[in-house]
């Protein structure tokens, strides 16, 4: 199975293609940050993946939000709609991810990115890349996003 995770933003997300073989061998397949538009062709055109997971925001209705919050939940809204089955993506909110991958809604990204190398392995070098070498930024947060995914997934299946 392969997991099309994003972590997105209001000009920009980051994402990943995930794969996971059901027999425990997880790998990253590709991944980056690309200006949304672009993004956005992808998602519709399915980029070779069987799952697509959007990292969304848990509602609060007490809290007051800014432009750019609104701008990167329209972006969900629209990837969301450009996906094959809309109602098959996975929207999965920012705390859950930060539950399942560090134990802790209070993780920073350097605590998401630091699960992640312990999951997957290293990130290694340009001569001897490891299973995380390339990713960068919030291309981190969209492969926490693939692995909450695909595990949780595992877990309603077992």
């Amino acid at each position: 199975m392969v997991i099309f995770g994003i972590d997105p933003g209001q000009h920009q997300s980051g994402w990943v293609l995930y794969a996971a073989d059901g027999y425990g061998k997880q790998s990253v397949l590709d991944s980056g940050v690309a200006d949304n538009h672009e993004l956005l062709r992808w998602v519709q055109h399915g980029q070779r993946a069987d799952v697509l997971a959007i990292e969304t925001m848990q509602a609060n209705y007490a809290a007051t939000v800014g432009a750019s919050v609104i701008g990167t939940l329209i972006w969900v809204g629209r990837f969301r709609q450009a996906w094959r089955d809309p109602e098959a993506v996975q929207l999965i909110a920012r705390q859950a991810v930060k539950q399942h991958v560090c134990g802790n809604v209070k993780a920073k990204d350097s605590g998401v990115r630091q699960a992640m190398i312990d999951r997957l392995g290293p990130v290694g070098t340009k001569k001897a890349p490891g299973p995380c070498y390339g990713l960068a930024t919030h291309a981190w947060q969209a492969l926490a996003v693939a692995v909450t995914a695909i595990e949780q997934q595992t877990e309603i299946a077992a």
